[in-house]
């Protein structure tokens, strides 16, 4: 039970880091990674940097976030959760109509009381994400839109922790870690790697194992390209640690 309870603190001390493909939150989460596994290596991809034919995105951060209604209450804060502001998102400020910031606004009309996650990573775009049951309560009037983010050229971070065992046949298991707020879809993979990784340090082992933290799509594609000698010569195995948190059947 005492690991459980670890797993769990943890869990609860890195859900509300403002993750995303890169920034500060990214950072932080690997950062508390590092402290339970201290040989993890936190190692980066240069924004603009070609990978195959994708390519690694600008830094993104965020100091505000909100909506603020004809009746002045601020709704849709990210301060309050990350989900609500799309990934992303261009900084505007602007005052619109109930009709124009309506289309600007996710929801999930069969989960109505569930903020949606969405992204805008590729393509410059800014959105909010609200509540189906909140969203059909917006009254008529004028909407003040505020985002303060900005971009820059910075870097894409990832952490890498190699494990070696008598042979050097690997088995890779690999967690993203770019989604905000999100515990089932994010962190129960994050935090049940960390301790695995940990578990697995411990014992003795045939095979090396290689365990990586990074975000998700593009932070693959990268490492791939990077390590594509390596991974055909001796991975054996991988699996991507995710959806580990609720009391489902385990799937693979």
């Amino acid at each position: 039970m005492k690991k459980n309870n670890q797993i769990y603190n943890f869990a609860k001390k890195i859900i509300n880091y403002p993750r995303s493909l890169s920034g500060r939150g990214t950072r932080e989460t690997l950062k508390e990674v590092k402290k339970i596994i201290p040989n993890l290596k936190i190692k980066s991809f240069k924004s603009g940097k070609k990978v195959f034919d994708w390519k690694i995105p600008l830094e993104w951060e965020v100091k505000n976030a909100y909506i603020i209604t004809p009746d002045g209450k601020k709704i849709c804060n990210y301060e309050n959760n990350k989900l609500h502001l799309v990934g992303y998102s261009a900084p505007i400020k602007k005052i619109l109509t109930k009709e124009k910031i309506i289309k600007k606004l996710y929801s999930l009309p069969n989960l109505k009381t569930a903020i949606p996650y969405i992204t805008s990573y590729y393509k410059k775009d800014w959105g909010f994400c609200i509540s189906h049951q909140k969203k059909e309560k917006l009254k008529e009037g004028n909407y003040q839109v505020i985002i303060n983010s900005k971009f820059k050229k910075g870097v894409v971070n990832y952490g890498e922790l190699f494990i070696k065992g008598r042979t050097e046949k690997e088995i890779l298991f690999s967690t993203y870690i770019c989604h905000p707020q999100m515990a089932n879809n994010e962190i129960s993979g994050i935090s049940v790697l960390t301790f695995l990784a940990k578990w697995i340090k411990s014992k003795r082992r045939k095979f090396s194992y290689r365990i990586i933290f990074i975000p998700e799509t593009i932070g693959s594609i990268a490492y791939i390209q990077k390590n594509l000698k390596r991974l055909k010569k001796n991975l054996i195995a991988g699996l991507v640690i995710t959806c580990v948190g609720d009391a489902k059947d385990f799937s693979y």
